[in-house]
């Protein structure tokens, strides 16, 4: 299985798919480490293309992960997935391989957001240097909805409560 986590920047969606990936066992591809992988500091660009480019290669390993074993979950990490295309692409690839497809949408209220991103961006914490409250703002203003199904998780509320709303989520049968 693929579960996209969605959702805007500090609204808890590592958080969450760790969480779900240590308690089941999957493995997280998240585009933030993929990138500072891939590209040496000043070659990272936090563009639409080179983010398109990470996303193509979080859905290339998640295939191959998925042929040597179909049962794996994997959680796609570290994108927005504020525009369809980028979610419509996770979708149309796990079609392809034949495996079911989950979409989990993490929100918070923007004072909990930005006390995660100044937290995080003051401490050195995460990956991507460009992950600010502003980008939370620029990104929540050009947001498209993302479709149905879905569960939204908020994550004001206790991890251990969203994180088992989210496993009985990945437990049910496909629709």
């Amino acid at each position: 299985m693929i579960v996209i986590m969605a959702g805007l920047p500090g609204t808890g969606k590592s958080a969450l798919c760790r969480a779900l990936a240590r308690q089941i066992g999957g493995a997280v591809l998240d585009k933030d480490v993929i990138r500072a992988a891939l590209f040496p500091p000043e070659r990272i660009e936090y563009s639409a293309a080179q983010d398109d480019f990470c996303q193509t290669l979080m859905i290339e390993t998640a295939g191959y992960l998925l042929a040597h074993d179909p049962d794996a979950v994997i959680f796609i990490d570290g994108r927005t997935f504020s525009r369809r295309y980028q979610i419509d692409a996770v979708i149309e690839s796990a079609q392809k391989f034949g495996t079911p497809f989950r979409t989990i949408e993490c929100i918070c209220s923007e004072e909990t957001a930005r006390r995660r991103l100044d937290r995080d961006q003051a401490a050195g914490y995460h990956p991507a240097a460009n992950r600010s409250f502003e980008l939370y703002q620029r990104l929540k203003a050009e947001f498209e909805p993302i479709p149905e199904p879905k569960l939204v998780v908020d994550t004001d509320r206790p991890l251990e409560e969203y994180v088992a709303r989210a496993r009985e989520f990945i437990a049910r049968q496909p629709v």
